[in-house]
């Protein structure tokens, strides 16, 4: 019969993340098949050996300066974003977290660490894609933008934020009038948009209908403020199809980033808020709860 070693081995070996148990030296006792083949070192030989100085950042990632102060080192999280070094030399970006392992009388006795490539977050949640629409193709370098921006925020950087946009109409108008009409009413409101915000910000096109904006407003209520002027702004977008003026409205889900979150937990309650909006009527905004 096989021991619980073996049992445990064969178990971590099925998943597609990488898994990594420390016991309370911080001593390397198992690292699965995907551990080794995201970071490039194997198993054998990190065995009763700490994590190497490449691999650190994945202990660390959620980390905290009060947390150093006490007696544990890391505390539990959701998931962060950090970058190690690969046994070849390169830079991995990889979503990780940290927990701490304890005994039945709560003692502590080990770590686990668990990530995944960052690419590997198809999981980032978009807005809708008709069939051949070219929105898709071009998300690769704002998503990167937003990655990094997560990343920095994690680390100790400046507060931000994001503002989940769909325009009101653009559905309606895309049925009606054809796809023409629908493009050239979002340029309008992505060039009313653009006028409003912040030398820091940015806007990138996240759905067939739907904006991203990225902001380093460091309140939710400050970013619920931004958010309703953007609002303003868009309705004064003089559209035009045919002679004839379409009111052009926008609901906008605003979400704070949280520290003890994640970057897909930030846009999935930021498209959440957007939907609240659009279906209590369009033209409004909502806030999200959580974010610090």
């Amino acid at each position: 019969m096989a021991d619980r070693t073996e049992l445990l081995e064969a178990a971590l070996s099925i998943f597609p993340e990488g898994i990594g148990l420390l016991d309370k030296e911080g001593q390397v006792v198992v690292w699965n098949p995907a551990a080794e083949a995201i970071t490039g070192f194997a198993g054998m030989d990190l065995l009763s050996r700490p994590v190497p100085e490449p691999l650190e950042p994945l202990l660390l990632a959620c980390t905290k300066p009060a947390d150093q102060k006490g007696g544990e080192r890391v505390q539990p999280c959701h998931g962060a974003m950090v970058r190690f070094k690969h046994k070849l030399g390169h830079q991995v970006p990889v979503i990780a977290r940290v927990e701490v392992l304890r005994d039945d009388t709560g003692t502590r006795i080990g770590l686990s660490v668990i990530f995944h490539p960052s690419e590997s977050l198809d999981a980032l949640p978009h807005g809708e894609y008709g069939d051949g629409s070219e929105v898709e193709a071009n998300q690769t370098e704002f998503e990167d933008r937003l990655s990094a921006m997560f990343e920095d925020f994690n680390q100790g950087g400046e507060s931000f934020g994001v503002l989940w946009i769909t325009v009101d109409q653009a559905h309606e108008l895309r049925r009606t009038h054809g796809a023409g009409a629908c493009d050239a009413m979002l340029e309008k409101v992505e060039h009313a948009l653009a006028g409003g915000l912040r030398p820091s910000e940015e806007i990138g096109r996240w759905g067939d209908d739907e904006y991203l904006i990225l902001s380093h407003e460091r309140t939710p209520e400050m970013l619920a403020a931004h958010a309703q002027a953007l609002a303003a702004l868009a309705r004064t977008a003089d559209f035009r199809w045919w002679g004839d003026r379409v009111p052009v409205t926008i609901s906008i889900g605003a979400a704070q980033a949280d520290r003890n979150g994640t970057l897909v937990d930030l846009l999935e309650r930021a498209k959440a808020a957007m939907f609240t909006s659009f279906h209590a009527g369009g033209n409004q905004i909502t806030s999200a709860p959580g974010g610090k």
